[in-house]
């Protein structure tokens, strides 16, 4: 092989999603406490939660990184050094950061902990990655505006025992790597702070100063335009030339996403990347591609890896692509029987796409389906009930049945 394959890391808002991420192999998720990290729409961790997280990954051979990546305020720091205490306390393996001072605290508070640079800090050049290296760095998360070849002449002149991590897969932003005002301007809600209200996402119409109340288009519609609306990163047909250009490390954004969306795009990713070879014919399994069409999702694009980007915003609506959603979930084997537990209603006859962790998906028809109780039943209509399906085998406990929308 020409190349290391690089690690996985996967996204966790909560312990929920966390317990997805390892389970549909992840080989590391990064994760945030209650304060100093960069997603507060995510239900994030509380202390017992954040030991409890640490523990179960750690027992299925996968690190946690806790993002302590905000730009703290005065009256914030007095209140970090217990923090980071903490994490250093309870096994943390890495502790992301942007913020200089944070650097130096985890430094001082969390000697066990890696240090991991955020992209919060904006890495572009081998320069700033190195003097990141020298205050003490264990890894780079590199700005999303970097194409391959970039990266790889960063990687060709920083000390190898930097490792170097990149965004392979989730939402774009419209400004440089999240250093954004809009969101605070417009609702005081401070995106530096963890809390964007994604402003970009909205609609806009033109307004001339003399005339207020009258709007103007400035496309073709009369909708206005969704005109800082970038569409969402995709490059699990490209993991090979990211392994190539000596990125260590493979990152899926979205910690305020769902569990099935943390399962599909780990349990994907990880597909793809145990497929890799080095021998220059790898090709992105087909299953891999369709199961990261079965989540919500804007265009996919491949951001600045292949330069600048072209025609990589949309500008019709900021809305999602939804064409899947989840049926049951499996919680067990008995007697030829699947038995789940049903999130949305679905009817008997119905052909089921069956997600089991670090698999491709199989299919399955309800041609019968019952109730707990063993009774015929033609419809499962109440989230929380428990259903049997025959199948000729048992599926692992936490598989996801899903259907199309029809």
């Amino acid at each position: 092989m020409l190349y290391k394959k690089p690690e996985l890391l996967s996204p966790a808002g909560d312990s929920v999603r966390l317990k997805a991420a390892v389970d549909y192999g992840a080989d590391a998720v990064y994760l945030a406490g209650e304060e100093f990290g960069m997603r507060t729409a995510a239900s994030n961790f509380g202390e017992e939660e954040l030991l409890k997280g640490i523990e179960y990954a750690h027992k299925n051979g996968v690190k946690v990184h806790v993002a302590c990546n905000t730009i703290p305020h005065n009256a914030e720091i007095p209140r970090l050094p217990a923090f980071l205490e903490k994490l250093d306390a309870m096994g943390a393996d890495a502790i992301i950061a942007a913020d200089l001072g944070t650097v130096e605290a985890v430094k001082r508070y969390a000697p066990h902990c890696d240090l991991h640079i955020s992209v919060q800090s904006g890495i572009c050049n081998y320069e700033t990655a190195r003097a990141f290296y020298n205050l003490g760095a264990k890894r780079v998360v590199l700005a999303r505006e970097l194409s391959l070849e970039e990266i790889a002449e960063i990687r060709a002149k920083t000390p190898a025992s930097l490792e170097i991590e990149a965004f392979a897969h989730g939402a774009m932003c419209i400004s440089f790597s999240a250093r954004c005002l809009l969101s605070s301007y417009m609702t005081g809600r401070d995106a530096n702070r963890g809390d964007c209200a994604q402003s970009c996402r909205w609609s806009y119409s033109l307004m001339e100063e003399n005339r207020p109340g009258q709007f103007f288009d400035i496309t073709e519609t009369d909708k206005g335009t969704y005109i800082l609306n970038a569409n969402d990163l995709c490059m699990a047909e490209n993991l090979d030339k990211m392994a190539a250009a000596g990125i260590d490390s493979i990152k899926l954004e979205g910690r305020a996403k769902s569990h099935y969306y943390t399962a599909v795009v780990t349990n994907a990713y990880r597909g793809a990347l145990d497929s890799l070879t080095g021998d220059g014919n790898w090709k992105c399994p087909q299953w891999v591609t369709d199961e990261l069409n079965k989540i919500s999702h804007r265009t996919y694009s491949t951001g600045f890896y292949f330069g600048t980007p072209q025609n990589e915003q949309t500008y019709k609506s900021a809305g999602y692509l939804r064409d899947y959603s989840v049926a049951a979930i499996v919680t067990g084997y008995e007697n030829g029987r699947i038995t789940a537990v049903v999130k949305n209603k679905f009817l008997k006859g119905r052909t089921l796409d069956c997600l089991e962790p670090r698999s491709a998906p199989v299919y399955i028809t309800v041609n019968e389906l019952y109730d707990e109780d063993d009774n015929p039943i033609d419809s499962a209509p109440h989230p929380m009930m428990t259903v049997k399906i025959p199948f000729s085998r048992p599926l692992k406990v936490g598989a996801l049945l899903r259907m199309k929308a029809e």
